[in-house]
């Protein structure tokens, strides 16, 4: 995507974003959004954003896609990987070439995981507000290509608002709602995982298409994923008046 084409779609993305920003906003949805925003926009295979937990540690909170061993990657950070530098500093690391032994010496299981899930580049940018910074954006390659400075411009821009959403303007000031809504946000991951699965294992198809099912289900009826998630795994909400996805199989479907 390039020129005035591309443009065009940046500036519907951050007017979509704007429109998000509503009170009571579903911040997951929001930030799995722009996961897939940033494939879209910067030429990388697959995107994630990873939020300090309570213990200082990075934890998944939204992907561009969820398989399994990206997730898997994507977890790993907690202890080891560029997302970790680039938290810890609050500067981005950018094109990382994964087979350079010299350049990921300080997380070997990272990088030889990112290699082995077809990885030969990544990125970490920070999610910060001024000095503020609550987590990272992780982007991944399997090109060698290099990001140009205006591709890295625009992941922070787009870093920086996932930012301003996950902390809301309303709040910056009061550190004890910043960290609760820190920590839900975290939980409320967790829920959907569950659900995730319980979809997936019920409509016999793969994760990534019951969480599609799921949250399309949850947007035309304005719920909030983690909302619908609790409900769900709680008991009290029928999970056969979500149209299955079009993958599963037909006896599976609404069963």
């Amino acid at each position: 995507m390039i020129g005035m084409a591309r443009e065009r779609r940046l500036a519907q993305i951050f007017v979509e974003v704007a429109d998000s920003l509503v009170e009571d906003f579903d911040v997951i949805d929001l930030l799995h959004r722009l996961s897939a925003r940033c494939v879209e926009l910067l030429d990388v295979s697959a995107a994630g954003i990873l939020l300090a937990d309570a213990h200082d540690e990075l934890q998944i909170i939204a992907a561009s896609d969820e398989h399994t061993r990206l997730l898997e990657l994507f977890a790993l950070q907690h202890d080891q990987g560029p997302c970790v530098e680039c938290y810890r500093t609050g500067a981005a690391r950018t094109n990382i070439d994964l087979r350079r032994a010299e350049v990921t010496t300080g997380w070997p299981r990272f990088a030889a995981q990112a290699r082995e899930t077809g990885y030969l580049a990544t990125h970490a940018i920070p999610l910060r507000l001024r000095s503020r910074v609550v987590g990272a954006l992780n982007l991944f390659q399997t090109t060698s290509h290099r990001l140009g400075d205006d591709d890295i411009a625009l992941a922070q821009a787009l870093a920086d608002v996932a930012t301003i959403a996950i902390l809301q303007q309303r709040t910056l000031e009061q550190s004890h709602v910043e960290n609760s809504q820190l920590e839900y946000a975290l939980t409320s991951r967790i829920l959907i995982e569950q659900v995730k699965g319980v979809l997936a294992e019920r409509w016999n198809t793969s994760v990534d298409d019951a969480f599609a099912a799921f949250r399309s289900y949850a947007r035309a009826r304005h719920l909030r994923l983690s909302e619908l998630a609790t409900r769900i795994i709680a008991g009290d909400f029928d999970t056969t008046t979500i149209p299955g996805p079009a993958s599963a199989r037909p006896e599976e479907r609404h069963g």
